[in-house]
């Protein structure tokens, strides 16, 4: 799964879902006598550390779906072919959230059972033996809109199965459904043993209307028209997979067909963004490719398919052979300039060796899965665009890390765990990305893919554990890595590290002193290899140390003084560090060390020294790398600059505004021709920004005018209304509740019905703004639209802000009718 987007939205917040009228002829559920009631879920008491224990094993799981789009139900019959895992037993209990219980037979014969709302206990009527099998028939009804969910920030709901625009009365949404199973929700729409260490083959007959396209695992082995409007479709995947990764979805998708290796590779998509499917998603088959083939691992799966669905819980889903995505991947072209979400597209395919074909045993050992799918983002990167934008990503998750355990220092497989859905976090992803990036490099290339390429295919279709990674290491190195493994992944935190330099000319020693100052009463004391590169006049040595004390140095005999002494020259330490180089020694890793982080490292080292004219013409010189990402460091310091130096830039800034083929260059080239260089003439890079293909340059455009010309502010807002770009959006939202009359008002009672959770809690403090202006006329129309998005939200920041809005109604308002029933919706929501 990918999280990595809520994940930094939540890091920001802290540092800081229903549609269709009537289906034709579906099952009739007025004929079961449902009670109108919330299910509520029991807390269950488990040791999530240690992997659930085997009693059943599902071997096989069939289903046969309707659904009635009235009630939100989806009417099930399940058919399962069980044997015991290893001892006798005469009962099964399955994980079943939420049901109305028709039926239950034991090879075809009724069964008695008991159900708690989330266990369904069967009596078997005799003992099996692990060598018999016997097949269960289950008719029941699941209720996954009754049930109270709670979930996280990572996954914000935990209900298993969705209906989107249900009734069809929101305009801006299709009519869709999906699943979503991790950690444990598929439960909640068929019954199942709900672990890691569970493996089944499935089929999956789904009924619906005529007008839909449906997707899940495996292939559509046919479809049957039926006599009433609707069509069977039926789904199997004969390779057994863990429960959580089973999948169903359904909506007026179009399919854009692409193919690997003459296996199936398709993207479903709304017929609105469906043009631009092959943007989004067509190095989908270069990237099987390249992950089979530096892998030593075919892809093992029978077809690949992701579709991009509305309102979805998270980032996206590594289902088997069909992905989900959330809809921010509906892009236009101009949205894809500025971002086009690859490292997703990649972190999902890399789950299918990494997760779906061999799967962490308990959520504890999640970062198996997720680390792995984070550093496959790595791989990519490195594979298609070069190691600069790798390291830039990877430099990106080891702040995202570094900045959560600010608040937040946990150990990577954590024993102590209570809360599944806490492992969802920047432990897991960003930092076990990083982990593997560091193994990588000390074990080096060959032998790690190596030992990757022996893991997979030892574990595969099967439950693992961090000690099966590090056997297969120990095996392949012959090297005993428990004391790597003991501190990155069984112990929390990381080192922070003081570097210090000096020469001895006598003796023609280099002295490196390294501290490891982090606080020992918490965080383990590291041992780390670190390469250490050695530059002399016209060559550079490179060495390696091992530091595992406190404070040691190192000395290093050279024949003259070196001109830097670059420390982890790999750049792969997972760790702060303090770098005490001179001046001269930054200036001279800027322009000879070969890596982007050395040069972006440089360039933050510079800043104690930004008076000095080198320093200040390195700066200048930045603005020329071929690294988009130096160059936006670079722009970000010119305001240091002296003001000759400022002059200087000038054109250069100009010219990266206008012709950069990087939208961030060149939005940020724009907002600093506003802030610093307003004197000059920049009608022409103004012009130029007015035509960008970039939603990003237009934006900062829009807001610099919002500030110097109201006018042209106002022609952008009027041109881009309608615009589903969030940023565009949000600024837009940004002007109007500054600058908005009541005719604008249409505007965000559209934006907030089109949007759900993050999106809604950026967009809720503007309309704050803009109702705090207004009469109750404007209020009486928004009141209602904003209550009942409120209704089918579970983002706990979204929600929150949804309720400010709401009492910023009441208190703008002047009529005392109008207040309490603003009142009456605020107290619903707070029960």
């Amino acid at each position: 799964m990918n999280c990595k987007v809520l994940i930094s939205a939540a890091l920001i917040v802290a540092t800081g879902i229903s549609a269709c009228k009537s289906k034709k002829a579906e099952s009739p559920v007025s004929e079961i006598q449902l009670p109108e009631i919330t299910i509520h879920i029991k807390p269950e008491s488990k040791n999530y550390y240690a992997s659930y224990t085997r009693l059943s094993d599902i071997i096989h799981t069939k289903l046969d779906i309707n659904l009635n789009w009235d009630s939100c139900f989806v009417i099930g019959k399940a058919n399962l072919k069980v044997r015991p895992y290893f001892y006798d037993t005469d009962e099964l209990i399955l994980d079943a959230k939420g049901y109305k219980i028709n039926e239950v037979k034991v090879n075809a014969k009724k069964a008695e059972y008991t159900y708690d709302g989330y266990k369904l206990n069967i009596n078997l009527g005799k003992k099996f033996t692990k060598e018999e099998s016997y097949d269960v028939y289950i008719d029941y009804v699941a209720m996954p809109n009754k049930i109270k969910v709670k979930g996280s920030v990572a996954i914000n709901s935990d209900k298993g199965f969705y209906f989107i625009n249900a009734d069809g009365k929101n305009k801006f949404k299709p009519t869709q459904f999906w699943t979503q199973g991790e950690t444990e929700s598929n439960s909640c729409w068929f019954p199942t043993i709900e672990s890691g260490n569970e493996r089944f083959s499935q089929e999956i007959a789904i009924t619906v209307d005529t007008s839909m396209v449906t997707l899940s695992n495996g292939r559509l082995m046919y479809s049957t028209n039926n006599s009433n409007g609707t069509r069977t479709d039926f789904w199997r995947q004969d390779l057994p997979h863990t429960p959580y990764l089973t999948m169903l979805a359904g909506g007026k998708f179009k399919v854009y067909k692409d193919k690997w290796r003459n296996m199936e590779v398709n993207y479903y998509m709304e017929p609105e963004f469906a043009p631009n499917a092959k943007l989004i998603f067509g190095n989908t088959p270069e990237m099987l490719e390249f992950f089979s083939n530096k892998l030593g691992v075919t892809y093992p799966w029978d077809k690949y398919s992701q579709i991009v669905v509305r309102d979805f819980v998270s980032g996206a889903m590594e289902n088997t052979g069909a992905v989900t995505f959330y809809d921010a991947m509906n892009k236009t072209a101009r949205d894809y300039e500025d971002q086009t979400d690859e490292d997703i597209i990649s972190h999902e395919l890399f789950h299918h060796w990494f997760g779906d074909l061999v799967t962490c045993e308990s959520w504890p050992n999640l970062t198996l899965n997720e680390g792995f799918a984070t550093y496959g983002e790595y791989l990519w990167d490195e594979h298609k665009y070069g190691r600069d934008e790798a390291d830039k990503d990877g430099m990106n998750n080891l702040n995202a890390y570094v900045g959560s355990a600010v608040n937040k220092r946990v150990n990577m497989i954590r024993f102590d765990l209570t809360d599944r859905e806490s492992m969802f976090d920047a432990n897991s992803y960003q930092k076990g990305g990083q982990i593997i990036h560091m193994l990588r490099k000390y074990v080096g290339d060959k032998a790690f893919f190596t030992a990757i390429k022996q893991y997979l295919e030892t574990y595969k279709f099967k439950p693992v554990e961090i000690h099966h990674l590090r056997l297969v290491f120990e095996e392949v190195t012959g090297e005993d890595l428990n004391w790597f493994f003991n501190q990155w992944y069984l112990n929390q935190g990381h080192p922070e590290l003081e570097f210090k330099y000096d020469y001895v000319e006598a003796s023609k020693k280099a002295i490196v002193s390294i501290e490891q100052k982090q606080d020992l009463s918490k965080n383990p004391l590291y041992r780390l290899p670190i390469d250490i590169d050695i530059y002399e006049q016209g060559k550079v040595l490179r060495k390696r140390i091992v530091l595992d004390s406190v404070s040691q140095s190192f000395e290093f005999a050279t024949s003259t003084k070196p001109l830097l002494i670059n420390v982890d020259a790999e750049k792969m330490l997972v760790c702060t560090k303090k770098d005490m180089h001179t001046k001269d020694e930054w200036l001279h890793m800027f322009y000879n060390a070969p890596l982007f982080l050395d040069r972006y490292e440089a360039l933050e080292g510079l800043d104690k020294f930004k008076t000095d004219s080198l320093a200040q013409l390195a700066i200048l010189k930045a603005l020329d790398d071929p690294f988009y990402s130096i160059k936006t460091l670079a722009i970000s310091k010119i305001k240091s600059l002296n003001e000759s130096n400022q002059q200087k830039a000038y054109s250069k800034i100009k010219y990266l505004a206008m012709k950069d083929e990087n939208s961030m260059v060149r939005a940020r080239s724009l907002k600093l021709l506003s802030e610093i260089y307003s004197k000059e003439n920049n009608e022409d890079a103004f012009a130029s920004a007015e035509k960008d293909l970039s939603y990003l340059v237009e934006s900062n455009l829009f807001k610099i005018y919002a500030s110097t010309n109201k006018e042209k502010a106002w022609l952008i807002a009027k041109k881009e209304h309608t615009s589903n770009n969030s940023g565009m959006q949000l600024a837009i939202a940004e002007f109007y509740g500054k600058e908005g009359t009541a005719a604008e008002h249409d505007f965000f009672l559209n934006l907030i019905e089109r949007k759900t959770n993050f999106t809604l809690f950026l967009i809720m403090p503007h309309y704050k703004a803009y109702i705090k202006r207004m009469d109750d006329e404007v209020i009486k129309n928004g009141v209602q639209t904003v209550f009942n998005v409120s209704k089918n939200t579970t983002n706990t920041f979204a929600l929150n802000a949804i309720k400010g809005v709401l009492k910023e109604m009441k208190n703008t308002a002047k009529a005392e009718e109008l207040k309490q029933e603003i009142q009456t919706m605020i107290d619903k929501l707070a029960n």
